[in-house]
């Protein structure tokens, strides 16, 4: 026991004192100013291509939205989330050990030796098939709807929505994705790169902007160029190149992409177009429990038949039935998931 109140405690101390530099020392390892920056980069967006041109940039609930931001990603960790979930780890591992006489999963794990961007590619497609199912169980549990309805209580959307939600989703995600991602072996730098990617596919989701899939495909390309180009992905013929090469094999990217998957992009990875549909007040009468889960993929929505998209809904009404009656502030926001909606 002693030894788990230690791990609680160096967990609190340690993401203290790991959060004071990310804000004191700004690098491209940094999640603080990453989070910063893709804000301002589709705060930017907004304001020069809006999609909805009659909504406005500082549209309803944008502050909330924002301290949102910081508060779920940084303030929640520094109190709660980041020691707790140093024991949760522990007493996985040590649980697996004693029920199986000393058997170590990490060092069986074939993944081990993998290069990067293999280990990259597979985290980031199980962390997103087994997010997409916890978000279809937080709309099908009424218990945790409850709590997911801080998310869907957005009316005017904007990237800032994407962090609206209730600091409980933070800890039904991360405790039924450790898991599989344990298992797997995903470290906290291979998680690093996902997280970043999927923060900016999640901002894209949500924002208030409409691009051509042509568009999308050459920014992913050329994303996966960038990474090639600096080594990021451990590609051996693309290493030590000088400046030049990396512009040109980046651009070759861009446009492998963008001729590659312009067409298919609207069915493979979410977008601003299909995700409006996941905040509709007005859902189909046999979908009630909600459409397009997905996060980052849509594929998995067009799998599963949950996939919705019957028009431009560039105007559709927002939120959820009853939302007149939901807390508009962080406070009421916060407390009504342990009410219910009996207030």
């Amino acid at each position: 026991m002693i030894k788990y109140i230690d791990i609680f405690t160096n967990g609190y101390t340690g993401y203290a004192s790991y959060l004071w530099k990310e804000i004191t020392h700004p690098s491209w390892h940094n999640y603080f100013y990453w989070l910063i920056l893709v804000s301002l980069f589709f705060l930017v967006l907004e304001v020069v291509i809006p999609w909805r041109k009659n909504q406005r940039t500082l549209r309803k609930d944008f502050w909330l939205d924002g301290f949102y931001m910081f508060f779920n990603f940084f303030i929640f960790s520094l109190v709660i989330y980041q020691a707790a979930s140093d024991v949760v780890v522990n007493l996985f591992n040590d649980g697996i050990m004693a029920l199986t006489g000393g058997f170590d999963l990490q060092a069986i794990n074939p993944m081990r030796n993998f290069p990067f961007w293999a280990i990259l590619l597979i985290g980031f497609f199980v962390r997103d098939f087994v997010q997409w199912w916890i978000h279809r169980l937080l709309h099908k549990s009424e218990r945790l709807w409850e709590f997911h309805k801080v998310h869907h209580s957005v009316e005017e959307m904007g990237f800032a929505a994407h962090l609206r939600f209730h600091w409980m989703e933070n800890i039904v995600y991360r405790v039924l994705e450790y898991i599989p991602l344990a298992l797997l072996g995903i470290g906290l730098h291979d998680f690093f790169v996902i997280h970043i990617f999927t923060l900016i596919w999640g901002h894209y989701n949500h924002s208030n902007i409409t691009i051509s899939g042509y568009v999308t495909g050459g920014l992913l390309g050329a994303l996966f160029g960038i990474l090639t180009a600096n080594g990021l992905l451990d590609i051996p013929v693309f290493f030590e190149m000088v400046w030049w090469q990396m512009i040109g094999w980046t651009l070759i990217f861009a446009g492998l992409g963008s001729a590659l998957l312009g067409k298919v992009m609207k069915y493979i990875f979410n977008s601003p177009e299909m995700h409006i549909w996941h905040h509709s007040y007005n859902l189909p009468a046999d979908r009630h429990t909600g459409v397009n889960f997905g996060l980052t993929l849509a594929i998995w929505d067009y799998l599963f038949g949950t996939a919705y998209i019957p028009h431009n809904g560039q105007d559709i009404r927002l939120g959820f039935p009853g939302i007149e009656q939901f807390p508009d502030g962080f406070k009421g926001q916060v407390l009504h998931g342990f009410k219910g909606d009996s207030e």
